[in-house]
């Protein structure tokens, strides 16, 4: 699927605003893709990606995670290993609201990933957070079933598919 933010952004404006949500611009650019959307499963976590594992295991065509980390820059949520997990079972991102580590190895594989910042730290194992619940950040709701697309220019939310 090929599309650009801003002219999503365009074409679902309406009278009564837009009928999608833009992420404050603060993430960086990882993984080999530079453009990834899907529909959004979410994840609600801090410093613990236990859960991560267990989502990426799972099949995620056409789906992206939206990890919400608290914002943590004290340790790393996804690396090289997680990435080549959620390809091999066809994840299409994840949007980190928090750092990843082995970025070098991870732009090398086929997956969109926008994250804070890097880490090298791995995070602790265990196995709390909550799944598929609404979580705010970079001034957006993200909910479970919604529809995420990220490109150079920015991260939007749509509640449906826009392409």
């Amino acid at each position: 699927m090929t599309f650009k933010t801003p002219d999503l952004c365009d074409e679902f404006e309406t009278e009564l605003g837009t009928t999608v949500r833009v992420v404050a611009p603060m993430f960086q650019r990882y993984g080999g893709r530079n453009s990834f959307s899907g529909e959004i499963v979410t994840l609600k976590i801090f410093e613990d990606n236990s859960l991560v594992r267990e989502a990426f295991a799972e099949d995620g065509k056409g789906k992206v995670l939206v990890i919400d980390g608290g914002g943590s820059l004290r340790c790393a949520l996804v690396g090289d290993q997680l990435a080549i997990l959620a390809k091999k079972n066809g994840w299409e991102g994840a949007i980190v609201y928090g750092c990843i580590r082995d970025s070098g190895a991870i732009n090398g594989i086929d997956i969109g990933v926008r994250a804070l910042n890097t880490h090298p730290q791995k995070s602790i194992k265990k196995g709390v957070g909550d799944r598929n619940i609404a979580v705010t950040f970079g001034g957006v709701t993200f909910n479970p079933g919604e529809y995420l697309y990220a490109d150079e220019d920015g991260v939007l939310v749509s509640s449906k598919t826009l392409c």
